[in-house]
C-alpha cells in the first residue's frame, strides 16, 4: 500500500485528541498551563541523504528537520530523543555524534536519551528523532484554519536546498565558489525558523514548514482547511545563488516550488494582519478546494509532481 493508504489505516486507530487526527506534523497535548508539542521524523540513507554525505551534516539535519516542525507551531524546544540504527563504521558514528553535538549546542536543545540497534553491515543507515517542545499561552497553529481571502506567505527563499542537492549529487555544477557553498549549506545544514515561528504563532490562521515542496505542502493546507489555494509562481522568492545556478525561467521556478527540503515556514493570515518578520506573499486562499498555479495573471497547469512523496 502507499504511504497515504498506510496513514489512513493509522488514522482509524488514532483517537486521542493530542494526535490532531494525524492531519498535522505534530501532536499537541495540554500539560498543566502549558502545551507539549511533539514530533518525530526519520532519515534513511539513499532516500533522505546521499551515501557519501558527511555524517556530521546528517546528524545536524536530523535535528534541524524535527525542530522545524516545532518552529511551525511556535514551540520552544525542550529536548530530543534519538533512535540510531548502527551499521559498520566507527569513524562514521563518531562524526555523527560530533555533528549531533554541534546541532544541539547551536539550537540549545538537550539530548535526553533514545535507543540504538544493530542494523547489519549492509543495511542503509536509518535514524529517527523525537523532538519535544513547549508552547506557552498561545495558539498552536495547525494546517486546518486557513480561510477564503487569507493571504499565503513564505519565509526566506525557496529552492536553495534542492539546488544544493543537485550540486552534491553532481547533477549541476557552479564555477562560483560562494554560490556552491551557499546552496550546499542550504541542503546539508538547514536552520529551523524557531524565533519566526514563535512570533507568528498568535497571528496566523494556519502554518507548517516546507519539507516536501512548496506546492505539495500548500495543497496539504488547502485540503486540511477546505479551501482553494492559488500560488503565484512569479512571486516565489528565489535567492540570487539559485538564480545564478538554475535560472529564473518557468522551469527553474517549478523546480524551486517542488524540490522540497526548504524548511521555511508556509503560513496563511488575513491580509490586514501586521506581520513583523520578513516574508513574501505567494498567493491567496479562495472558496473551493485544491491547488491552482498562476504566473503574471495567467493560469498554469500544475506539474505532474507537486513535491516529494514517499512510495
Amino acid at each position: 500500500m502507499s504511504e497515504t493508504d498506510f496513514i489512513d489505516r493509522l488514522k482509524a486507530i488514532t483517537t486521542h485528541p493530542a494526535a490532531r487526527g494525524l492531519t498535522d506534523d505534530v501532536a499537541m497535548m495540554p500539560f498543566g498551563r502549558h502545551k507539549l508539542v511533539m514530533t518525530h521524523d526519520m532519515m534513511v540513507e539513499g532516500v533522505h541523504f546521499l551515501p557519501d554525505a558527511d555524517p556530521a551534516d546528517v546528524a545536524w539535519k536530523l535535528v534541524a528537520v524535527n525542530l522545524s516542525d516545532l518552529a511551525a507551531k511556535g514551540a520552544k524546544p525542550l529536548g530530543v530523543l534519538l533512535g540510531y540504527g548502527r551499521t559498520s563504521g566507527d569513524q562514521w558514528d563518531a562524526a555523527f555524534v560530533e555533528g549531533l553535538k554541534q546541532a544541539i549546542d547551536r539550537f540549545g536543545v538537550p539530548l535526553l536519551g533514545g535507543d540504538t540497534v544493530a542494523m547489519g553491515d549492509n543495511a542503509p543507515r536509518t535514524f529517527g528523532l523525537t523532538a519535544i517542545g513547549e508552547a506557552k499561552g498561545h495558539i498552536v497553529p495547525s494546517r486546518s484554519n486557513a480561510k477564503p481571502g487569507h493571504a499565503v506567505y513564505v519565509t526566506g527563499s525557496i529552492g536553495d536546498a534542492w539546488a544544493g542537492l543537485q550540486i552534491a549529487s553532481g547533477a549541476l555544477r557552479s564555477s562560483d565558489i560562494d554560490t556552491t557553498a551557499f546552496l550546499l549549506k542550504a541542503h546539508t545544514r538547514p536552520t529551523p525558523r524557531l524565533e519566526d515561528g514563535r512570533i507568528l504563532s498568535n497571528l496566523v490562521s494556519s502554518m507548517m514548514d516546507i519539507s516536501d515542496g512548496l506546492l505539495l505542502d500548500a495543497s496539504r493546507i488547502a485540503e486540511a482547511s477546505g479551501v482553494l489555494i492559488e500560488i503565484d509562481l512569479a512571486e516565489v522568492p528565489l535567492s540570487r545563488q539559485f538564480q545564478t545556478l538554475v535560472g529564473d525561467d518557468h522551469d527553474a521556478r517549478i523546480q524551486a516550488a517542488t524540490g522540497g527540503d526548504d524548511y521555511q515556514l508556509l503560513f496563511t493570515a488575513s491580509p490586514e494582519t501586521v506581520l513583523s518578520i520578513p516574508m513574501t506573499c505567494v498567493g491567496f486562499c479562495r472558496p473551493g478546494s485544491g491547488l491552482q498555479l498562476h504566473s503574471h495573471g495567467e493560469r498554469l497547469e500544475l506539474p505532474a509532481h507537486l513535491g516529494f512523496m514517499h512510495a
